[in-house]
């Protein structure tokens, strides 16, 4: 895997990536755009039985699925998909702790509200926050285009509560070994809420104070008055029960269609 991640390359091919924001041009960085950089993604690769990379839009994206098919038509791919409710509250938390939603309160209703004039604005995918949850709509792409035995989807709450099965059977999926020591307990990407947003934006996004301060601080005295600060600055919101309700109910019909085509039992995401 590269140590580049979520490239995107296979979505964004070709493309600008300057879009529409809230604050103007908007300008999607750290994506690969075009074949011969994707590749130098790959050049440590040597004997290794199986590679790849991991981006979370292709599934959304609708450009993907006949890139992956034209570049790689023999590969195997991994999804691994969340509630929809709780993927795009938690979608519109991290885009909002990041200072990138233009709504000075964590309004929720608000955004959602917005969404369909951000869209036909050509926002980009990052405030998608609830149409990248039509699961069904997005893999049936995949399952119309590409082997069956090429596919394997996962749950996230397989991830919470089955680890080391999970990890197991995706190690078999790619013919490699699966005796790995892989530590469970560790917490990857973890969003934390700013109370205050201004502070946040202060230690997550440039600014000319930063800019003074570096070269007086050195890079871990840096990371650990930072690390403290949002510590403290941290809170924790709540998905209210109307809203959940109201996009169970946007959602319904998508996850039905979906249980049939991954034979699983979604039950517990049509649940307020």
């Amino acid at each position: 895997m590269p140590t580049h991640k979520e490239p995107d390359f296979l979505a964004l091919e070709g493309e600008k990536l300057e879009y529409p924001g809230p604050k103007g041009t908007f300008v999607m960085k750290n994506r690969v755009t075009d074949i011969d950089s994707y590749q130098k993604l790959f050049d440590p690769v040597t004997t290794q039985r199986a590679i790849g990379e991991a981006s979370t839009l292709y599934i959304y994206s609708e450009k993907a699925v006949q890139r992956i098919k034209h570049y790689i038509p023999d590969v195997k791919l991994i999804a691994i998909l969340r509630n929809p409710v709780e993927r795009a509250f938690s979608h519109y938390l991290y885009w909002t702790s990041q200072g990138y939603e233009p709504d000075t309160d964590y309004n929720f209703a608000q955004a959602i509200k917005e969404e369909e004039n951000r869209i036909k604005n050509g926002w980009s995918h990052n405030w998608h926050y609830i149409q990248r949850g039509f699961y069904y709509q997005q893999l049936t792409r995949y399952f119309d285009i590409f082997d069956t035995s090429q596919i394997r989807v996962y749950l996230y709450e397989d991830i919470i509560t089955k680890p080391e099965l999970v990890t197991k059977d995706i190690f078999n999926f790619l013919n490699i070994a699966d005796d790995v020591a892989i530590n469970f307990q560790k917490i990857h990407n973890k969003t934390e809420v700013p109370k205050n947003r201004t502070v946040n934006t202060l230690f997550n996004r440039s600014n000319p104070i930063k800019s003074i301060v570096k070269p007086f601080i050195p890079n871990f005295l840096r990371t650990k008055i930072a690390n403290k600060v949002k510590e403290h600055n941290t809170g924790k919101p709540i998905l209210s029960t109307q809203i959940r309700q109201k996009l169970i109910d946007l959602y319904q019909e998508d996850i039905l269609q979906l249980e049939n085509l991954i034979t699983r039992d979604l039950s517990n995401w049509l649940k307020t």
